[in-house]
């Protein structure tokens, strides 16, 4: 059975996705905690019930998922996870 190989000439820089995987780690704790806690103060802003709160946290966690998304987009570029032999 044949087994995938890596295009030639290119090799996995783990340093760079380390730090990028380090970084998502820690703006994901921010972001997916502000999207909780900003759920919850807009809906007890709003006077909304507690579906209210889970529907505003469950937006931004939409946003916050595209959000890491464009985050580790944008850092693979900065950080290149293949470099060339």
């Amino acid at each position: 059975m044949n087994k995938p190989t890596a295009p030639a000439g290119r090799r996995i820089n783990w340093p760079s996705v380390i730090t990028v995987f380090s970084a998502a780690v820690l703006i994901g704790a921010e972001v997916f905690g502000i999207a909780y806690a900003g759920g919850w103060a807009l809906a007890t802003l709003f006077g909304f019930d507690e579906i209210g709160q889970r529907i505003f946290e469950a937006i931004l966690v939409a946003i916050g998922v595209y959000i890491m998304y464009v985050f580790v987009r944008n850092a693979r570029l900065v950080e290149p996870f293949t470099t060339r032999e």
